[in-house]
């Protein structure tokens, strides 16, 4: 890197911040990326899930490719903290740090855009709409991997925690799987006071709340680990508190790591849902939305990617780290090639702030061994044999 390339990125990073957008409305922060991947020479296709981006780079002879990926949406939520490049869109902010990866997966096209120590070639992807808008399956579903063939893919996310001289490089599972569920009990209403004229959907709600957890404390392998969680609970109105009503409807999320666990919890909160309808005498409706499959770093990928951290971190990578229960669409790409997601330190949590949090702010301290990791993979995995 020259001296030059950092106050670069790190205004570019809180200008990103600045103007947060949501998944598929990325339209400035894609015009961004588009120009100064143009501009450092990179061959430039926009339009993969409308505000998606990729750069290519090509040196020497090699045939060896493989895709990078940086996320560029922000979240629907207001940002608290004050700072001068705090977000100027009221209910939008960068609270998990894409502002940042995008940032440094620039600084590192332009740096191997002027170095070409390398041979083969690179596709520099910046995907829209992680957040939970399925950015990442629409790139797959509209042809990236056909358009632009990877032998590997890695994804990098920022962790506050660790410290910026840090990163954690580990096989196996990353992130779990995301998907929601939805369970609509539907009885008859009736007057609050005359329970016995109706069918209560409420109470059977409040049964089958109370019984949910048993799926992950008695019917899941206990060195198996998994997440139901409601979030959502909707039935009657506080206007009518005499008023039992006809419907409840229950929502939440549900998440493992392996395929097997997965489909393990689909089929037993339905079975719970069906058992308790059975035994109030209603109906149940149930409806599971397999969202996110989770991120399973693949081993020799993997590898590659530990061997150039070391070279960049040293005696600071770390082999064991504790994989989030929170999902990224990257589980797509790593599904079409071998894929390997790691985890940059973002330093100690500001203010104590972390991940989708008003307060949250990406480390610019960061940036630059974000950048030095990005540029050494692809050196050593398109090294010139």
């Amino acid at each position: 890197m020259t001296d030059t390339d950092m106050p670069f990125l790190v205004a570019l990073r809180r200008d990103l911040h600045a103007h947060p957008e949501l998944g598929f409305e990325e339209i400035r922060t894609s015009n961004i990326v588009a120009g100064l991947l143009e501009e450092a020479g990179l061959d430039v296709h926009r339009g993969l899930a409308e505000t998606g981006v990729v750069g290519t780079l090509r040196a020497g002879t090699g045939g060896r490719t493989i895709g990078l990926r940086a996320d560029m949406d922000a979240l629907a939520m207001p940002e608290t903290a004050d700072r001068p490049y705090a977000s100027t869109i009221p209910g939008r902010m960068h609270a998990c740090g894409h502002d940042g990866h995008t940032a440094m997966l620039i600084g590192a096209a332009r740096a191997l855009a002027r170095r070409r120590n390398f041979s083969g070639t690179v596709h520099f992807i910046f995907q829209p709409a992680e957040e939970g808008r399925g950015g990442a399956r629409r790139m797959v579903e509209e042809g990236l991997f056909q358009k632009f063939p990877c032998d590997a893919v890695y994804g990098l996310h920022n962790m506050p925690g660790l410290d910026v001289d840090e990163i954690a490089v580990v096989e196996g599972p990353q992130l779990a799987s995301s998907d929601s569920w939805l369970v609509t009990f539907r009885g008859t209403g009736t007057h609050g006071a005359k329970p016995h004229l109706g069918r209560d959907p409420v109470t059977a709600a409040g049964s089958f709340l109370a019984a949910l957890q048993t799926i992950v404390g008695r019917v899941v392998d206990p060195l198996q680990p998994a997440v139901v969680s409601a979030c959502s609970v909707r039935a009657g109105d506080p206007q009518a508190l005499n008023v039992i009503p006809d419907i409840a409807e229950i929502g939440g999320t549900a998440r493992a790591y392996s395929p097997e666990v997965r489909d393990q919890l689909e089929a037993e909160i339905g079975r719970l849902a069906t058992g308790t309808a059975a035994m109030f005498g209603i109906a149940a409706e149930y409806r599971f939305i397999r969202r996110i499959p989770p991120v399973i770093n693949e081993a020799d990928t993997t590898a590659r990617a530990l061997a150039a951290a070391r070279e960049v971190f040293g005696q600071k990578v770390r082999t064991a780290f504790p994989p989030s229960t929170a999902g990224d669409d990257f589980a797509f790409f790593a599904h079409e090639a071998p894929g390997c997601y790691v985890w940059l330190g973002n330093g100690p949590a500001q203010d104590g702030a972390l991940h989708h949090n008003t307060a949250y702010d990406f480390n610019d301290a960061a940036i630059e061994n974000g950048v030095r990791f990005w540029t050494r993979l692809v050196e050593r995995e398109l090294a010139d044999r």
